[in-house]
C-alpha cells in the first residue's frame, strides 16, 4: 500500500496518480485510480500492474482534496454510474474541456482555432429523460456486507443497475437522482408490488423469471413512458402489475410492455404491446414535435440536446443562409438516427437527406417530418459506407453543408472518402467521443481546415462530453 497525492483526472473518468511499486524502481508509474480528487492524498492498493501503467482503489482518504465534496446519492462509487459526484460541477467541466483539447491537440495534430469555453447543463440533477433498470433475483451485496458473515434478512431481489465487471448481479436502487422524483416514485412501487405479490425477478444464467427490465422516460412535454419486459408469459400477472401502475400512476401517458425469451435483453426485435395510453410520447424542440416510442433513440439530456442542435445550425451558418435571402442550402445529415437534427434545420435548408443504419430510427425520421409538417427531408437506412457513396451524391446533388454525428467508433475511412470526394462547404462534426473525432478530423485535414471548437456537456456527474467542431473547405 503507498500513501500517494492525486494529480490529475485521466481516461475514463479516472483519476491519476504516480506511484513506486517497489522502492527499488527508478521512478514512479503511471496509475489509475477510480474516485479520487486532484488534490488528494490516499493510501492506495496496486490491484494490477501492466507494462507501462498500473491500476488501483483508494483504501484510505489521509487529506481530501479541498475541491471535493460531498456526493448526493447514497450508490455512489458501487452502480457504476455517477463516477464524478465528489467532483463540484465547475471542476467537472474543467476536466471535460482538458479532454477535449488532449484529444484534438495530440491526436489529430491539425492546425486549431481557441477552443470555445464547454457548455455546461443548466440541469445538473434530474436531467435525464431516460433511465432503464434491470430485475434480479441475485441483489449485490457489498464486500463488507458479505466478510460480515451474517443472514441476510432482506429480500435477494433487486431493481437496479448491473453492477461492472459481474453481470449476473445487480444493484437495487432506492434513489437515483438523474431523472425526475417520478421515476424513482414509479420504479420503488414496481419493485413493492412484485415482492408483495410474489412475482419473479430475472435470473441471467437461467433466462427465467417473470420480470425482466423497465424502461422509464419523462419527456420535458409531460409525457410519461413506462415499458415493462416480461422474461415469461403470464398474461394474469403481467396484467396484474399492468393494471396496478395504471390505477397508481394516472399520469403515465404511454404504459406498454414486451414479452422478451430471448437469452439478451434487447428488445429491437420485439414487439412492443400497448397495455393503455398511446405507443409514443413526445418531446418538444422550438415548436417542432418528435414522437418516442419504446425503441427510439433521442438525446437523454432534453434541455442540453437543444442547446447541442443550436451549436451545429450555428455552425452549419443556416441562420445566416437563410436571412440572406439567398438559396437555401442542400444538407446532408449522416448517422440521422430518428432525424432529430435534420427535422430541426429542415426550415433551414432547401432540402435535408438523412442516412441512418436503423431502419426502425429511418421510420420514426419520416414520422417526424409528418407530423411537423416538413416536405423538404429525405430518409435512407443502411450502412453509411455502403449508403454514401459517390454515386449516391451524383444522384441527390453535392451538398453544400455536412452534419456529421457518428456513435463513438467515428466514421469509416471510406466515408471520410466520399465526404473528401463531395467537398460540400461547410462540415459540422458532432461527436461524443472526442479520440475518435480527432482521428477523423486528421483525415479531413486534406481538404478541411478546422475553424470552430464548442465542447458541450451533456451528461454531468459522468466524464462524457460532446463536442462540435466547424471544418471548412480550404
Amino acid at each position: 500500500m503507498k500513501s500517494v497525492v492525486i494529480e490529475s483526472v485521466a481516461a475514463e473518468g479516472k483519476a491519476l496518480a504516480r506511484v513506486k511499486i517497489r522502492e527499488t524502481d527508478e521512478s514512479p508509474i503511471v496509475t489509475f485510480i477510480p474516485f479520487g480528487a486532484p488534490g488528494d492524498v490516499a493510501d492506495v492498493q496496486i490491484d494490477r500492474k501492466k507494462h507501462s501503467y498500473a491500476e488501483g482503489h483508494i483504501v484510505r482518504l489521509v487529506a481530501p482534496s479541498p475541491v471535493r465534496v460531498e456526493p448526493r446519492c447514497r450508490h455512489f462509487t458501487v452502480c457504476g454510474g455517477c463516477k464524478w459526484q465528489h467532483l463540484p460541477y465547475a471542476e467537472q467541466l474543467k476536466w471535460k474541456q482538458k479532454q477535449v483539447t488532449d484529444a484534438l491537440t495530440r491526436i489529430a495534430k491539425v492546425e486549431l482555432p481557441e477552443i470555445s469555453p464547454i457548455l455546461g447543463s443548466s440541469e445538473i440533477w434530474a436531467y435525464r429523460n431516460k433511465m432503464e433498470y434491470t430485475f434480479s433475483d441475485k441483489k449485490w451485496r457489498t464486500w463488507e456486507e458479505v466478510k460480515s458473515g451474517k443472514d441476510f434478512e432482506d429480500s435477494s431481489n433487486a431493481l437496479g443497475f448491473h453492477i461492472p465487471g459481474a453481470f449476473d448481479k445487480v444493484l437495487h436502487i432506492d434513489e437515483c437522482h438523474l431523472q425526475a422524483d417520478l421515476g424513482n416514485e414509479i420504479r420503488n412501487f414496481i419493485y413493492d408490488y412484485a415482492e408483495e405479490h410474489g412475482l419473479t425477478f430475472y435470473n441471467i444464467r437461467e433466462n427465467r423469471g417473470l420480470l425482466r427490465t423497465v424502461m422509464i422516460r419523462i419527456a420535458s412535454t409531460g409525457d410519461v413512458m413506462v415499458c415493462l419486459v416480461f422474461g415469461e408469459k403470464d398474461k394474469e400477472a403481467s396484467g396484474a402489475i399492468l393494471s396496478a401502475l395504471r390505477e397508481r400512476f394516472p399520469v403515465i401517458s404511454a404504459l406498454l410492455y414486451v414479452v422478451n425469451l430471448k437469452v439478451n435483453d434487447t428488445i429491437a426485435d420485439q414487439d412492443v404491446h400497448v397495455f393503455s395510453g398511446s405507443e409514443y410520447i413526445e418531446e418538444e424542440m422550438e415548436g417542432l414535435r418528435f414522437r418516442i416510442n419504446a425503441k427510439s433513440f433521442y438525446q437523454t439530456n432534453s434541455r442540453q440536446a437543444y442547446e447541442l442542435y443550436k451549436v451545429a445550425r450555428r455552425f452549419a451558418g443556416l441562420e445566416e443562409k437563410k436571412s440572406d435571402g439567398g438559396e437555401l442550402p442542400l444538407v446532408y445529415d449522416l448517422y440521422t438516427g430518428t432525424g432529430t437534427i435534420a427535422n430541426f434545420v429542415a426550415r433551414n435548408a432547401r432540402q435535408v437527406i438523412g442516412i441512418e443504419y436503423v431502419e426502425e430510427a429511418i421510420a420514426d425520421a419520416k414520422v417526424n417530418s409528418a407530423v411537423n409538417g416538413i416536405g423538404n427531408t429525405l430518409f435512407y437506412a443502411g450502412d453509411m459506407k455502403n449508403v454514401l457513396t459517390d454515386d449516391f451524391i451524383s444522384r441527390h446533388g453535392r451538398p453544400d453543408v455536412m452534419i456529421i454525428d457518428p456513435p463513438r467508433a467515428g466514421m469509416h475511412e471510406d466515408v471520410v472518402k466520399v465526404i473528401l470526394n463531395s467537398e460540400p462547404d461547410v462540415l459540422v462534426y458532432v461527436s461524443c467521443n472526442p479520440a475518435t473525432q480527432a482521428r477523423d478530423l486528421a483525415l479531413l485535414d486534406a481538404k478541411y481546415r478546422v475553424t470552430d471548437v464548442q465542447p458541450v456537456d451533456m451528461f454531468p456527474h459522468t466524464h462524457h462530453v460532446e463536442n462540435v467542431v466547424r471544418l471548412v473547405k480550404r
